[in-house]
């Protein structure tokens, strides 16, 4: 995935109500720019990290710039959760993910379970429907000796809810796939934080044992693009 206009350097200030960031760019401007993450952030959230906005070419709009990108220890990360399906189908597009090859049809955004709708529906006239969740990783709290991410970052209920949705629709005869991106390039395995949020990770080995498949990719970022780059193995305990 492509940005549309090349993004703008700055240095993180603070973080606040959810969906503010103050923002220095190298002009020494200060900036307030549209967060679009609705989760903790934690270990992604540290003042006076470098940071890239994207500049909005709506003169209405109220916030001129998106916080995009945050670099942590030299690792670029992608935390802004209104990305990851367009990276996703854009690699489904480009068959780059072999496990969600062979289908005709990508659709985005379809009503399905109970008031949900899915982030990308795959069909083919000759297999099951394959419905795809998608979430987006950003977490990793361990030394560099144990690069794992993790989710989610806080409590999860809309998280939950669509284990069980995914789940109800294995058990109609379809295929579900609760896909994982890890918006950074530091972290070659994947585990859920139990600690965080335990009813998640008991919905999600249910979901698992009824047949919902789990998936795991990290990716490559830069402020020109951010692309799928290779499957994380997913571990189910951590070591203390």
């Amino acid at each position: 995935m492509k940005f549309n206009t090349p993004l703008i350097e700055g240095k993180l200030i603070k973080r606040y109500k959810r969906f503010l960031a103050d923002v220095k760019l190298k002009n020494g401007e200060v900036v307030t720019a549209h967060c679009a993450n609705p989760g903790s952030m934690q270990t992604v959230n540290i003042v006076d990290s470098k940071v890239w906005l994207s500049p909005s070419k709506n003169p209405n709009r109220k916030l001129k710039y998106t916080w995009e990108i945050i670099e942590i220890a030299k690792n670029k990360i992608g935390i802004n959760t209104s990305l990851p399906n367009t990276i996703v189908k854009e690699a489904i597009n480009e068959k780059q993910i072999p496990e969600l090859k062979g289908y005709t049809s990508l659709k985005s955004e379809v009503k399905y379970g109970k008031n949900s709708r899915i982030d990308i529906l795959l069909r083919s006239d000759l297999k099951p429907d394959c419905y795809v969740e998608v979430k987006n990783v950003t977490m990793r709290r361990r030394s560099k000796d144990n690069n794992i991410a993790e989710f989610p970052d806080s409590v999860t209920a809309r998280g939950k809810k669509h284990l069980l949705e995914l789940t109800e629709m294995v058990s109609l005869g379809f295929r579900s796939v609760m896909f994982f991106l890890i918006q950074r390039e530091d972290c070659d395995y994947f585990s859920i934080a139990e600690d965080i949020d335990p009813d998640y990770a008991v919905t999600l080995d249910k979901a698992m044992e009824a047949g919902v498949e789990l998936l795991c990719y990290k990716c490559k970022l830069t402020p020109k693009f951010i692309e799928i780059t290779s499957p994380v193995q997913y571990i189910k305990e951590l070591k203390p």
